[in-house]
């Protein structure tokens, strides 16, 4: 009994081992993001596996598997002369994917053969674009700039016509019928920097301090205008405040001074005496009183019998009317 518990234990682990082998060789699994081609002897057996799922295969297929993700491919940085005789440095980048992966195994075999391809198809597009048309055409997608900024700097030859977006299209454009042929589709291609070459970018940084100096100077000149049609105005305005502020102040001061000589007139009707009274009272103090200039003295010479000393000798006798 033990004897045949073990044999069933050894046939038991023998199909279990042949059921994994036959999994691993004889199933193919398939997920979202690859795309698989099988040969038989170097040869393709059938059409490339691209949908996701489960297959049977035969166990001496080999399996050639591809992403079929974007994939970036960066160029190396190249001088480039455009149309208008100006060497710039040029840095470009891409993605592609894999469109048809039977074709791309049997053109370029792998992503770093692609990669080397597409290193002779972009780059030379890139130049072939680029040298065909002027510096601005590359830099800039419209000749669009904000207000004296517009006026100041644009001229004929400074317009853009076709401008970067449209040329980076033509790049792909062109490319992709390149490269179609390895089974690669070129989804866009980007131009990441341009930049003069050392020889002329001083000359270039100088040309640009100028026309943002005489930029700054047209902003200037409008800004003193205008600065100066507000102070005109502003001063204009202030005369008229000032002026009706001035005839305001004199009709109040007139009123203010004939509503005084009614009040000193009604004041002296109703007791002369005590109104001359204080009248002497007060030129006493302005002759004689603290309003003097400190370190100046005042001196009076009259006679005994003047108007002056009347209220001092005589205290309680009324004036004669």
């Amino acid at each position: 009994m033990k004897g045949m518990s073990n044999r069933a234990a050894i046939v038991v682990l023998a199909a279990v081992a042949a059921v994994v082998l036959l999994w691993n060789n004889c199933v193919l699994i398939v997920h979202e993001y690859e795309q698989v081609v099988l040969t038989e002897f170097g040869q393709p057996v059938g059409d490339a596996r691209v949908e996701p799922g489960l297959y049977f295969v035969l166990p001496w297929y080999k399996r050639h598997v591809f992403s079929r993700r974007l994939m970036r491919w960066d160029g190396e940085r190249a001088q480039i002369p455009t149309r208008d005789k100006r060497f710039i440095w040029v840095d470009s980048t891409a993605r592609w994917r894999i469109s048809d992966p039977l074709k791309f195994l049997q053109a370029v075999t792998s992503v770093r053969g692609a990669q080397t391809r597409l290193d002779d198809v972009i780059d030379s597009k890139v130049r072939e674009i680029i040298s065909k048309n002027d510096l601005i055409e590359a830099v800039r997608s419209s000749d669009k700039l904000i207000g004296l900024a517009a006026s100041a700097t644009r001229t004929s030859d400074s317009q853009v016509r076709t401008g970067r977006v449209k040329l980076q299209k033509r790049i792909v454009a062109s490319g992709q019928a390149m490269v179609a042929e390895y089974g690669i589709s070129l989804v866009d291609v980007r131009i990441k920097r341009i930049n003069y070459i050392d020889v002329v970018q001083k000359n270039i940084y100088n040309r640009m301090i100028a026309e943002r100096k005489k930029v700054a100077e047209q902003y200037r000149s409008e800004g003193k205008g205008r600065a100066a049609e507000i102070i005109g105005r502003m001063e204009k305005e202030l005369k008229v405040i000032r002026s009706g502020a001035y005839r305001k102040a004199r009709e109040i001061e007139g009123s203010a001074d004939a509503q005084a000589a009614r009040i000193y007139a009604d004041a002296y009707n109703q007791d002369p005496e005590f109104y001359g009274f204080m009248q002497s009272l007060e030129t006493w103090d302005k002759a004689l009183g603290k309003r003097r200039k400190k370190g100046t003295k005042t001196t009076l010479i009259l006679s005994s019998d003047a108007e002056f000393f009347r209220y001092l000798k005589h205290p309680g006798k009324p004036t004669a009317k």
